[in-house]
């Protein structure tokens, strides 16, 4: 890794040779392979960006100009070529580098990239103020790959640059795969996509004649450009999309050239107008196992560099993960109610709806990287008398809020949420914590939402949501494995807006909601109550009056922020009816929490056995 240890910056990259550069894809596919290998990450996504990641910060004036990345799965190759290289070893861990692309990390990070399909208007928009800052030599770039492209923000990015001036360039990193196969039509035009490489080197040298010999000029260049698409397909049967939207396009081409990115880059760097270029890619590429399994190496974990094996230390007396609880449990449910379907924005593997796939194909949607459709399309079959399972990370449900609001709860539709990942998740930081849906559905009215103890009661709250109400229902849980190993347990209905006494005591009273109370019941003394709450709404009066009437000091507990939760519901009810209790709150404090283990993270947030114990003891 000769030529990488010399590059601390992109400026050192730049004042290499062109012939040197593929020299530094090696040793930089090198160093992601090694680091990853000891230190967990997303893999195969950078791996396939390597080329790409060279070509832009050779070709432009980084951070001058502008890389937006979308999402921040392929940007490690970004980080390690801009001054992280030496502490890539604390990536995602607690104190070091983020997973992702943060402007408060780098300046050459220019937009946060934990959520897809935001990067074309992230970059528009800094290409329209750079415009009107007069920084007119500035050159913005937005990457997003195909599986962000199914996602609508993309395409309102799209049509705004279409009619706005600007000279955006929009690089389409196109890997026919997002974390799972990629779904759609989408994902199938752009395979068929076809685009001569002469043609569009004649098409440029023959605008750049014209404009020389002022018969053209820019403000006629949108009516031109539009007649030559016309012209362009009708003659070769094939409609450009992109083109369409008035937007250059020049590809598809081999994102594994580096020579040829390169000179692809520098030809079209300078072009007014919005422009695109679709590269093709392999994910995983240059690493032999990730190719085979790109999905299965997205985040591998720890494995061995020199034979691919993954490193995975399994207890088979250890607890499943709630995800498979939940895979497991909509089978057993879909087999006893043809009615129930699943759905799931391009996260089939994550949230093991796969279960679902493999035994229902018929009844299982895979949407890609859309949750506001997701949700409308679940309300769309649940009008007409289907039970869906909306399955949605709770951090990208935060995407499909209005959808929620507007399509599901106005219409009263039984809808069922199932958010995977609630709670402080880890490693992936900020952008994925899914801490904030108790207090943001909270306020919506006709919702039913719940959270289960353990996998018994995840399994139970899904049976009682299908088959007891016909309200939109949400169940939150978390991402990992669970508490139990015999959760295999017969149905029972958890009563809608009842809670539980799990200890009575006479001193403090705990109430907790989820499985966090499971961290409560570590930190109880003998003569404390605790109250497992299940439902936030309707939340358990008869519980929340007893606990007023009969204690002074009420503490609330839960894997989320403590604005506008359980602990603010509680808080509300007190003053309502004239108890005056004193109330702590524990939870996430009001700021973004940045990555780390959740062991790690619980303790920062003062959410673990220990610190609730010490709450508790005053």
């Amino acid at each position: 890794m000769k030529l990488l240890e010399k590059i601390d910056f992109p400026a050192d990259l730049r004042a290499l040779k062109l012939n040197e550069l593929s020299d530094v894809c090696d040793d930089l596919r090198h160093f992601i392979i090694d680091e990853l290998s000891r230190n967990p990450g997303h893999l195969a996504a950078s791996l396939g960006t390597v080329e790409l990641t060279v070509a832009l910060h050779y070709v432009f004036n980084t951070p001058y100009d502008r890389i937006v990345w979308d999402v921040g799965h392929q940007a490690y190759g970004h980080k390690i070529l801009t001054g992280r290289r030496l502490t890539f070893g604390t990536l995602r861990k607690s104190g070091g580098i983020s997973g992702f692309p943060n402007p408060a990390e780098s300046e050459y990070d220019a937009f946060i990239a934990g959520h897809a399909s935001i990067s074309i208007s992230a970059a528009l928009g800094i290409s329209t103020a750079s415009e009107l800052k007069n920084e007119t030599d500035r050159h913005v770039i937005a990457v997003i790959g195909d599986g962000a492209m199914t996602g609508g923000p993309a395409y309102e990015g799209l049509n705004n640059a279409s009619i706005d001036p600007n000279n955006l360039l929009i690089i389409l990193n196109d890997n026919d795969m997002a974390i799972d196969n990629n779904v759609g039509g989408f994902s199938k035009y752009l395979v068929d996509i076809t685009t001569s490489q002469a043609y569009n080197k004649l098409r440029y040298d023959a605008y750049r004649m014209l404009r020389r010999m002022n018969i053209i000029s820019e403000d006629r260049r949108e009516n031109i450009l539009r007649f030559n698409n016309s012209l362009k397909a009708l003659i070769s049967r094939n409609h450009n999309l992109f083109e369409g939207f008035s937007i250059r396009y020049f590809g598809p081409t081999d994102g594994h050239d580096i020579l040829n990115l390169v000179r692809r880059l520098n030809d079209i760097k300078d072009m007014k107008g919005p422009k695109l270029l679709h590269i093709r890619t392999q994910k995983g590429k240059g690493y032999a196992p990730a190719e085979e399994s790109a999905t299965e190496w997205h985040a591998p974990g720890k494995f061995n560099k020199y034979t691919g094996k993954r490193i995975v230390i399994s207890d088979i007396n250890a607890p499943q993960p709630y995800q498979d609880v939940f895979g497991h449990t909509l089978v057993e449910l879909a087999e006893a109610d043809e009615r129930i379907v699943g759905v799931t924005p391009a996260m089939p593997t994550g949230c093991s709806m796969t279960y679902m796939m493999k035994r229902f194909p018929e009844r299982s949607f895979d949407v890609g990287i859309a949750e506001g459709h997701a949700v409308t399309f679940s309300a769309g079959m649940a009008k007409e008398g289907l039970i869906p399972f909306c399955n949605i990370y709770s951090s990208f449900m935060q995407r499909a809020y209005d959808q929620v609001i507007h399509d599901v709860a106005i219409q009263g539709l039984h809808v069922i949420f199932c958010l995977d990942r609630a709670g402080l998740v880890g490693e992936d930081g900020a952008t994925h914590h899914g801490v904030f849906d108790l207090a943001y559905m909270r306020p919506i009215p006709g919702l039913i939402i719940a959270s289960p103890l353990n996998e018994i009661d995840l399994r139970n709250l899904m049976f009682t949501a299908a088959t007891e109400c016909s309200s939109p229902f949400v169940i939150r849980y978390p991402r990992g494995k669970g508490e139990l190993c015999d959760w295999r347990q017969p149905f029972n209905v958890l009563p809608v807006g009842k809670g539980r006494c799990l200890q009575e005591g006479t001193d403090v009273a705990v109430l907790s909601i989820g499985p966090i109370g499971n961290e409560v019941r570590k930190a109880l003394r003998p003569f404390d109550a605790h109250y497992d709450m299940i439902y936030l709404k309707p939340i358990d009066e008869d519980i929340l009056h007893h606990v007023g009437k009969t204690f002074k000091r009420i503490i609330t507990v839960e894997n989320g922020v403590r604005t506008g939760g359980l602990g603010s519901a509680t808080a509300e009810f007190m003053t309502e009816h004239g108890y005056t209790p004193q109330i702590t709150r524990i939870g996430v404090p009001d700021k973004f929490v940045e990555h780390g283990s959740v062991s790690e993270l619980m303790l920062q947030c003062g959410m673990n056995a220990a610190a609730i114990a010490a709450v508790i003891n005053g």
